[in-house]
């Protein structure tokens, strides 16, 4: 028998029982990968991060993330989460962290300000990948219960910074928090189009603290609907530069996005982009979390 120390972390805020929850296993040498998602299925949050020490000289943590139903590569709330834990047992302050993940080592940076934890995760590298037309455009817009005239731009498409996501921009806010999508017709969709994420979010007038608001569906990997997920402000933030939906200065454009509203579970997530020659290079998103509770794993 050993013991585990579990924690559950809200990720993308300050505020318990808010943002994005998501499951840390701080010491999890010895799990096998069966018993690792054994214990997401059983704390059934959208995903759980395992954190195993550096065997290796070029890498600090290797984390590995599991939803209920499977292992994915990498997870923006759940690096967030896992991450500001080992910081808080290892009592950092200012620290740059290489954590290897599913697509590669990427640059962690840990920060505390005014006496909380602000972790900076490098995401991987942006790739823009099938629009979505033709048939599966209109099967989507059907599942999401949306018309064409509501959308921004015509334009759906998959953006990844290391796990896919469709991104799917329409102009009204009230409309993005009364959708009540068909996911059955989403997860079949996924196996279609090799994405199992689905972003909709809306862009907002400049005046508003948070430029996007946002929700995020990917009933195909168990998670009906994600509260504050880094996997799609992320891309996002690629998407809305290559596009030209947003001004910037050609150097960095930085924004903030709500989501979670829709679902009582609000948090703030801050995406950093990197451009040359009006091109998205380099993403990073920002965040805080908070510990809603601890406890010892007994296996």
């Amino acid at each position: 028998m050993k013991k585990y120390r579990l924690y559950q972390v809200d990720a993308f805020t300050n505020q318990k029982f808010s943002g994005n929850p998501a499951g840390v296993i701080s010491n999890a040498q010895g799990l096998s990968d069966a018993k690792m998602q054994q214990i997401a299925r059983e704390l059934n949050n959208s995903e759980t991060a395992f954190m195993f020490e550096s065997n290796e000289d070029n890498y600090d943590v290797h984390t590995r993330y599991f939803t209920p139903t499977n292992e994915v590569p990498i997870c923006g709330h759940a690096t967030i989460a896992s991450q500001f834990i080992r910081a808080v047992e290892q009592n950092l302050t200012n620290a740059k962290v290489l954590n290897k993940t599913g697509v590669g080592i990427l640059p962690v940076d840990i920060s505390l300000v005014e006496d909380k934890y602000e972790i900076a995760m490098t995401q991987g590298e942006i790739v823009f990948g099938d629009e979505i037309t033709d048939g599966n455009k209109k099967r989507l817009l059907n599942a999401l219960k949306i018309d064409e005239k509501d959308l921004i731009d015509e334009r759906i498409q998959i953006v990844s910074t290391g796990h896919s996501k469709v991104m799917i921009g329409i102009k009204d806010k009230e409309l993005l928090n009364s959708l009540n999508p068909n996911m059955n017709e989403l997860s079949e969709l996924s196996k279609i189009i090799k994405c199992n994420g689905y972003y909709v979010f809306v862009i907002n007038d400049e005046s508003k603290d948070n430029l996007i608001d946002g929700r995020m569906f990917a009933p195909a990997i168990g998670i009906n609907e994600d509260p504050v997920t880094g996997n799609a402000n992320g891309p996002l933030g690629a998407y809305l530069i290559k596009y030209n939906l947003v001004k910037h200065n050609n150097k960095n454009f930085v924004f903030k996005a709500i989501q979670g509203e829709a679902m009582n579970r609000k948090g703030s997530i801050v995406v950093d982009v990197n451009i040359e020659n009006n091109e998205p290079t380099k993403v990073k998103v920002i965040g805080n979390a908070v510990i809603a509770f601890k406890s010892e794993l007994e296996i």
